[in-house]
């Protein structure tokens, strides 16, 4: 699960892309200003923006360059309706990773998508995930417990991702938060708290260390269960 920023003013290719990248389980925000945009990326950490051509407020070519000057570092995969070359060099020089040329199959999208975040190192297209007897399968959405099937609800499953995919590494409630919930949706530190119980409760078989640890003061993180 990758959290994807979309940078596009036609309410129709937005929604395609978000369609899309939502159905091969990705975390989507979707903005349809240029301005607008490339303050979402200052503000908030992305694996990837989708950035419009044409763009009202500030044109893609102008969000990538202010954002590249500023360091932004997240990926940029520019969509452009021209296919002349000069418009796709313009984009590159600008500071975008690759670009897609409108109209566009979703199996090209998708392998483009891959290929960037592979790219950029991230570890948002790794394959099936496993510690201690929890084996999550982000490509059949599906997770297990010594042979059982789990049944997360969707921000469950992207939280045991995200701390699976981090192993060892303890996140902060806040930044939990962050990376889990769009920046549209309504929510609160008590909220992913209550979330993580609920995993717990799932995940954990009763007598079982978990492999789930709460660092008190500080957030949690998922490793190998500690034996008592």
């Amino acid at each position: 699960m990758a959290k994807i920023l979309i940078i596009e003013d036609s309410p129709e290719v937005s929604k395609m892309l978000r369609d899309i990248l939502l159905f091969e389980h990705h975390q989507v925000e979707t903005v349809d200003r240029g301005d607008e945009g490339l303050s979402r990326l200052r503000a908030y950490s992305y694996d990837l923006a989708v950035l419009g051509w044409e763009l009202p407020g500030m044109n893609g070519i102008d969000v990538c360059k202010e954002f590249r000057s500023s360091g932004g570092t997240t990926p940029i995969l520019m969509l452009t309706a021209n296919k002349k070359i000069s418009e796709k060099s313009a984009g590159l020089d600008a500071g975008a990773d690759d670009y897609l040329t409108k109209p566009f199959h979703q199996q090209e999208l998708s392998s483009r998508v891959r290929a960037l975040l592979r790219r950029s190192g991230s570890q948002v297209t790794s394959n099936v995930l496993k510690i201690g007897n929890v084996v999550l399968d982000p490509g059949s959405y599906r997770v297990n417990r010594n042979e059982d099937e789990i049944r997360l609800v969707p921000k469950e499953f992207a939280i045991l991702e995200f701390l699976m995919r981090h192993r060892g590494i303890v996140f902060s409630i806040e930044a939990i938060h962050s990376r889990i919930w769009t920046s549209e949706e309504e929510s609160s530190p008590e909220i992913v708290r209550t979330h993580i119980k609920n995993l717990r409760k799932k995940v954990d078989v009763e007598g079982q260390p978990s492999v789930i640890h709460t660092v008190h003061g500080v957030g949690y993180k998922v490793d190998e269960p500690k034996l008592k």
